[in-house]
């Protein structure tokens, strides 16, 4: 008996061509629609139309019944009020982590499983691999896509209920598929959104939940340079969107004090944004076993190439990293995800 896949269609052309792949292999595909994000009246929102580019994918496909889950109130709950949670306090989040670590392999992942399905399956750009009843994360085949750094926070229960179908295509490799079998959506653009908010600027959704008022830019003597109205978007080190006109320089944001009500900023030939070391705590561990410390590769956001680094335990869930070449704007909030070759082997939040 083959097995049952539960395969997310979107409008983009991956998850598509995934599904495609699924059926080729033999599997018994269906195909889900999660609503996460209901806009207010008078904000646009593309919810609708999406659904209907997927149900147009699925039809061109032959898929078999599909399920919409809506879990408008969940998403609020782990992915918006944490990012809300985490600008109010300057640290600057990562909701498509967080999205697919409660959201989709978590409480969508669990309503597959109810519903006595195998496998969910996405279009995500990452390999699995299976050793021993272990399950590793590895980097996609093109670098340049890879997104395993999005998903360096699954445990190994959700990898092994989980498939990846495009692991070994290239971005135009996967093109090409979607054209040879006419896809509706062979020609759509890829884009970055808020993970489930579509088409929102970031600045306008939270401003939203976030009180507006007026804050002093001030450089780093103290003096009054400017005003801004938006600090909480703003991370360390960002450059940009800082704009104050006097300056013939780039300025960086280099704190926020929110005590005195100050954004700080300075100029790049005055300032060190290098650093070669960071802690991190909320440590998650991949099933190897790993002795440190431990010469290893890591990435501090998505698409950077690999640095090489040394990581030490400071404790069960805190760590330390030292670069062998300093790096530019390291920021609190964010992941750095650790590497031996291609597998990711842990990754934690910096602090």
């Amino acid at each position: 008996m083959s097995k049952k896949v539960l395969v997310w269609i979107s409008w983009w052309v991956d998850s598509a061509v995934a599904a495609h792949l699924l059926m080729e292999e033999g599997y018994e595909v269906y195909w889900w629609f999660m609503v996460n994000y209901k806009a207010p009246e008078g904000e646009h929102c593309t919810t609708k139309e999406d659904l209907e580019e997927a149900k147009k994918v699925s039809e061109h496909l032959g898929l078999k019944d599909f399920f919409i889950f809506d879990f408008v109130d969940e998403y609020e709950e782990k992915v918006l009020n944490y990012m809300y949670e985490w600008y109010k306090n300057w640290i600057t989040p990562n909701p498509d982590i967080m999205c697919n670590k409660e959201v989709k392999f978590k409480v969508f992942l669990e309503a597959a499983l109810e519903a006595w399905f195998d496998y969910i399956a996405t279009w995500h750009y990452a390999r699995k691999s299976e050793v021993w009843d272990k399950f590793s994360l590895l980097k996609w085949v093109d670098n340049n896509k890879d997104q395993t750094y999005f998903l360096s926070w699954l445990s190994q229960y959700q990898l092994a209920h989980s498939l990846f179908p495009i692991w070994h295509l290239e971005k135009p490799e996967v093109r090409k598929i979607a054209l040879d079998i006419d896809l509706p959506n062979a020609s759509r653009k890829d884009s970055q959104w808020i993970c489930f908010v579509w088409k929102v600027k970031m600045k306008d959704f939270l401003e939203k939940k976030i009180p507006n008022k007026i804050w002093d830019i001030v450089d780093t003597s103290g003096k009054k340079v400017w005003e801004h109205s938006w600090v909480f978007y703003y991370t360390i080190w960002q450059r940009r969107g800082i704009w104050v006109w006097w300056f013939e320089e780039p300025i960086f944001v280099i704190w926020k004090n929110i005590e005195k009500n100050e954004l700080i900023i300075w100029t790049q030939k005055d300032l060190d944004l290098y650093s070669d070391s960071l802690e991190m705590n909320w440590l998650t561990f991949f099933w190897k076993e790993l002795d440190f410390p431990l010469k290893a590769m890591a990435k501090i956001r998505y698409r950077q190439e690999d640095q090489e680094c040394e990581v030490k335990l400071i404790s069960d869930d805190r760590a330390s990293v030292k670069f062998t070449n300093k790096q530019r704007a390291i920021s609190s909030g964010q992941i750095c995800a650790i590497y031996l070759w291609e597998e990711l082997i842990l990754s934690w939040v910096i602090i």
